[in-house]
């Protein structure tokens, strides 16, 4: 047995019977040793605390501990709140059980307030030693230096244009260039700037067009100003897509690879991000907000379902915008839609909103005006597949109050998409049906009237075909659809299409009718609607086929003859031109909606194709084409809305004829002085050929003066003798005319 420790004998622990360093007890050390946490990144300081005595802070700690369990777990033990004579120092040390916890505190309870008088400010333990250590603050207070103001670049002067004809500007990328240039219709494009390996993967415009966005391994770059110097940097390693909110105030960035942040940290990135593929990023301060990983799709497991389209796995945009940059929002397929407020991306109402089954939703892109609601709100809609016995179902979301406005039950539904009018005055539901014994499909149009009462729905079921595209006129109230006969199985050729344009009723007052079929081109291989962005006119056109490359160019408010058919619509169809263009792969208007055009990009077809580009006017005449090698993208800069009121711009209508008087001047002045340059190039040259002919005159004059001869050759013939006789010359000139070589034996 054992002795005690009050029995050891001094023998028992005699020192020289044993040496300490020879006793191997690694194994029980790292068994049993405390693990202490390292460092203080579970830590956070909170700022703003009102001042309370001994007897109040208790109550303010169990007050503070609701905000603070609102993003992690902590303790009142946890909370460390510093007092001095008897009256708190207004801060607090909280420790949160991890440092993720720690992290979301600081990100989600900054700046939040408290009460009315009092606001937190929530910064890392971390930070106290990062920026406050001994040496890094000096104890005795210095100015701040104050440097003089320097004027910043106008991101707007674009609209400025220094010719005064009100030219819109458009990107080119071709081969490793990125150039900037002024539209000049007919005559080649005026050049702002050209720069070389600009990016390395593509090129866009900022919704507004304030910036120009360059994407490169290292992250996004934005551009602009007259000098064209970079405005802002995102950080994103390995960047592949992005894309702005409406009004510019934030980006979201995307990768496939997830970031990684380097142990010497990340010059705009932190540890929260570790791990993310997608960005959100405030444009102003080139800051992130919150960082979020891939999400995958769940499969569909039930054999009874429909055979619905597969959507691809990381669908862009992930995240949607409402149309006043004040919410964000993504969707879990199958189970939910998370919306966040900006811009501290915080979950509305901490919470997701549970949608059983929900496949696709799509915010109004403008804020919606609902009769009879007069608080605000944004809308979005939403659908939903057959899940047993429950039919499919497309809703209508009000936000902020996550009400339900509208819904409307569906059967049958093979797919659905979603289509807004710009001014959220409608909302289109394509809706692809099959027969019960799902071997063939026919579509209808479920067309909400948002901004009537009750938001009433109307179909459009009179069409026999599948819809393969739908295009509502921007700031109007008709649209085009593209449709084809469902196919038996694959085919070489693509089956024909037909194009069919809708538009409403005449009716009595403000009200719009009911939608009316207007006409349907058939046999064709049209497969893409490009309305003018101001309405009115469309473009038809077949891209990215081998075999046709037409583009059709329509009116719908022609102001010619009506027929009969058409007296009570709202529209008169007629074609204006057509033209081709071929291998077009893309076609986009110009902001005016005076302009079109129409391009093939090498990244869309075979390389031995040509690439190029073509530019229309609106009623469809080329102005001017060019072919180009690694022709790759053309972008028309986009323009922010006009400031001019809704009664500004009708007085403009009105008084349209009396512009255009000004307008044609002054094209025909432009004719005119182009003319009166070729003119004066002519005279120019002229002068310059009769300059050098009178210095050779003046050459030979002296020449002749040196050799005493008369200075003008005429002067030669008035001096001949006087008895008239002359000196004759002759000139022998010997001429062969023919030559043969004959060989004799």
């Amino acid at each position: 047995m054992a002795p005690s420790f009050d029995h050891l004998r001094d023998a028992d622990v005699d020192e020289d019977d044993y040496d300490e360093d020879e006793i191997d007890i690694s194994d029980l050390r790292e068994k049993y040793e405390v693990q202490l946490e390292q460092g203080y990144d579970t830590f956070v300081v909170i700022d703003g605390l009102p001042e309370v005595n001994e007897e109040q802070k208790p109550k303010l700690v169990k007050f503070l501990l609701k905000k603070l369990n609102q993003v992690g777990k902590t303790k009142e033990d946890q909370v460390y709140m510093p007092m001095e004579n008897g009256k708190s120092l207004r801060f607090a040390f909280v420790e949160y059980s991890s440092p993720a916890e720690a992290a979301a505190a600081v990100r989600q309870l900054d700046m939040v307030p408290l009460d009315k008088k009092h606001t937190l400010r929530v910064n890392k333990m971390t930070d106290i030693d990062r920026y406050g250590r001994e040496g890094r603050v000096d104890e005795n207070y210095v100015p701040p230096k104050i440097e003089e103001f320097t004027e910043k670049e106008h991101l707007r002067s674009f609209l400025a244009d220094p010719s005064g004809r009100g030219r819109d500007q458009f990107a080119m990328y071709r081969g490793d260039v990125v150039g900037v240039f002024w539209n000049n219709e007919k005559d080649p494009p005026e050049n702002i700037v050209d720069r070389q390996h600009w990016t390395e993967s593509f090129v866009q415009w900022s919704p507004l067009g304030t910036y120009l966005v360059s994407v490169h391994q290292q992250g996004v770059q934005l551009w602009g100003g007259a000098s064209w110097s970079r405005q802002k940097r995102f950080a994103h390693p390995f960047v592949n897509m992005l894309d702005f909110s409406p009004n510019e105030k934030y980006i979201v960035t995307w990768s496939n690879r997830p970031i990684s942040i380097p142990d010497e940290g990340h010059p705009q990135l932190s540890l929260d991000e570790d791990g993310k593929n997608y960005v959100i990023w405030d444009v102003d301060t080139a800051k992130p907000l919150r960082s979020f990983a891939n999400l995958d799709i769940p499969s569909t497991n039930d054999p009874h379902a429909p055979p619905a389209k597969q959507p691809p796995k990381f669908p862009w945009p992930a995240f949607k915008w409402s149309s006043d940059d004040k919410y964000v929002a993504r969707m879990t397929q199958g189970s939910s839609i998370s919306v966040y407020e900006l811009p501290r991306m915080g979950l509305l109402d901490k919470t997701t909103i549970k949608i059983e089954g929900v496949m696709d939703f799509e915010w109004a892109p403008s804020t919606p005006q609902r009769e009879g609601v007069k608080q605000y709100e944004q809308l979005f809609c939403f659908w939903t597949p057959e899940i047993g016995s429950n039919p499919a179902r497309v809703g209508l979301m009000s936000i902020p109050s996550k009400q339900i406005v509208r819904s409307l039950n569906l059967f049958s539904v093979t797919d659905a998409k979603l289509h807004w009018q710009s001014d959220a005055t409608y909302l289109s539901v394509k809706v692809d049906r099959h027969s019960k014994s799902k071997k063939s499909q026919a579509t209808t149009l479920e067309i909400f009237r948002i901004k009537e009462k009750g938001v009433p729905v109307e179909v459009v079921d009179t069409i026999k075909d599948t819809v393969i595209n739908f295009a509502w006129e921007p700031k109007g109230d008709r649209f085009v659809i593209i449709t084809t006969p469902e196919p038996a199985g694959a085919t070489a050729v693509a089956p024909k299409t037909s194009v069919s344009f809708f538009c409403p009723e005449k009716a009595k007052g403000p009200a719009v009718g009911n939608f009316k079929h207007l006409r349907t081109l058939e046999k064709k291989n049209s497969n893409a609607i490009y309305w003018s962005p101001k309405g009115r006119f469309v473009v038809i056109a077949t891209v990215a086929n081998q075999q046709s490359s037409d583009l059709e160019f329509y009116d719908l408010d022609f102001e010619g003859e009506k027929p009969e058919s058409d007296k009570d619509l709202t529209a008169n169809l007629q074609l204006m031109n057509t033209a081709d263009h071929y291998g077009v792969t893309d076609v986009q208007w110009d902001p005016s909606g005076r302009f079109v055009a129409s391009w093939a990009s090498v990244w869309k077809h075979a390389p031995q194709m040509e690439n190029g580009y073509h530019v229309y006017d609106f009623k469809g005449e080329l102005l001017r084409e060019e072919h180009i090698e690694k022709f790759r993208q053309w972008l028309w800069r986009p323009r922010p809305p006009t400031l001019l009121t809704k009664d500004e711009q009708k007085q403009i209508r009105k008084n349209l004829r009396e512009y255009s008087k000004i307008f044609d001047q002054e094209d025909a002045e432009r004719g005119a002085s182009a003319d009166l340059a070729v003119v004066e190039a002519r005279r120019r040259l002229l002068d310059e050929w009769l300059a050098w002919r009178a210095s050779v005159e003046a050459e030979l004059e002296e020449e002749r003066l040196a050799r005493g001869l008369p200075k003008h050759p005429t002067e030669a013939d008035s001096k001949l003798p006087e008895n008239g006789e002359e000196q004759v010359i002759e000139e022998i000139v010997e001429e062969v005319l023919e030559e043969n070589e004959e060989i004799v034996p």
